[in-house]
């Protein structure tokens, strides 16, 4: 109730403030609206989106995740056109830096909480609220993403193989849904300038989590329940107790990782009966030795664009010290699970 009052103000003084950020419209991400949030709900993923009309997307590097946007010619946005940059690219950097300057200033007037701006984390495409509501404190990450209805890049074209699991039907319906980009920095951009774009599929991550079964019916009130997402949230508690543990090793992955690993298993055991309830146990192995055979390899294909992999080779350290303690989980039973 207090993320969405605070919320719901600031994107109020938001669209009032400045012409550029009065379409601006809010959708909820990540694990909380997802339905696979494992401790208290401490930390939320908001995106603002804005809806543009139509764009040109240039591929910076090799990932196909990263673009620099530009505007075709005589853009209805007008109002965009203070962000762009020398080169005539929408500047992430710059967006961010104005709605981080009118977030900041509104802070200041709200009274019902106690509210602070976190430091700004290099390359972070998120701006940050601490909300303090004793005896806990709430995590807010303020996204900024642009919508716009075109077809998705070439770099997706064999990506989301969701066929033998959710349809082909789906899959269509899915690819025909907008194309999401956050501003996040490319670490690979030689000079760091900020005005690289990711695309974002959260909205269809979202739609598959809560429509996961191959079976229309599956975990529906009369429908046979699954164990899919009690899977995730094992193995999501799982690297976030070792994270805890071992913080500096292991900052390199992120829940990301197992979400994208899930994603994966569900295509290769695309059944429902591949996911009995009461098979939790076998399942969770399965599902664990898939993505311990992806840190093995290093490879780890982003579920919407395969040429991207997600566990690059300067991650490697990373993914090996977590492979070598989730094979000691394994081998002892998973005393993380009893602490």
């Amino acid at each position: 109730t207090l993320v969405n009052q605070v919320v719901s103000h600031l994107i109020q003084v938001i669209r009032t403030k400045d012409d550029s950020f009065s379409s601006i419209e809010r959708l909820g991400a990540g694990s909380y609206y997802e339905h696979v949030k494992i401790s208290e709900p401490n930390e939320f993923d908001i995106m603002l989106v804005m809806p543009v009309e139509r764009l040109q997307l240039d591929e910076c590097d090799d990932t196909g995740a990263y673009y620099y946007v530009k505007f075709k010619r005589n853009p209805k946005e007008k109002y965009l056109l203070k962000f762009l940059d020398n080169d005539g690219k929408l500047s992430a950097f710059k967006m961010l830096q104005a709605l981080r300057d009118i977030i900041r200033q509104e802070l200041k007037n709200i009274t019902y909480a106690e509210i602070t701006l976190q430091k700004k984390k290099a390359g972070s495409p998120a701006i940050t609220l601490q909300i303090r509501n004793p005896p806990a404190e709430i995590s807010v990450d303020i996204i900024l993403t642009l919508k716009v209805q075109q077809s998705w890049p070439p770099s997706t074209q064999d990506g989301l193989r969701i066929e033998e699991w959710l349809g082909r039907k789906v899959r269509g319906e899915f690819r025909n849904k907008p194309l999401y980009l956050v501003a996040k920095q490319n670490k690979k951009e030689k000079v760091l300038r900020g005005d690289t774009w990711r695309l974002s599929f959260s909205h269809i991550e979202k739609a598959m989590l809560n429509n996961h079964g191959s079976s229309k019916t599956c975990c529906e009130s009369d429908g046979l329940k699954c164990c899919r997402k009690g899977c995730l949230k094992l193995l999501k508690y799982l690297l976030e107790q070792l994270k805890v543990k071992h913080t500096k090793q292991l900052e390199k992955i992120c829940s990301y990782h197992i979400k994208t690993a899930f994603f994966h298993s569900c295509v290769v055991w695309p059944n429902d009966t591949d996911w009995h309830l009461g098979d939790l146990d076998h399942c969770f192995q399965k599902y664990l030795g898939y993505f311990l055979d992806c840190l093995q390899k290093g490879q780890l294909p982003h579920f919407f664009i395969p040429q991207y992999n997600l566990l690059s080779l300067e991650d490697k350290a990373s993914s090996d010290f977590l492979s070598r303690q989730i094979n000691y989980q394994l081998n002892n039973g998973f005393p993380v699970f009893h602490e």
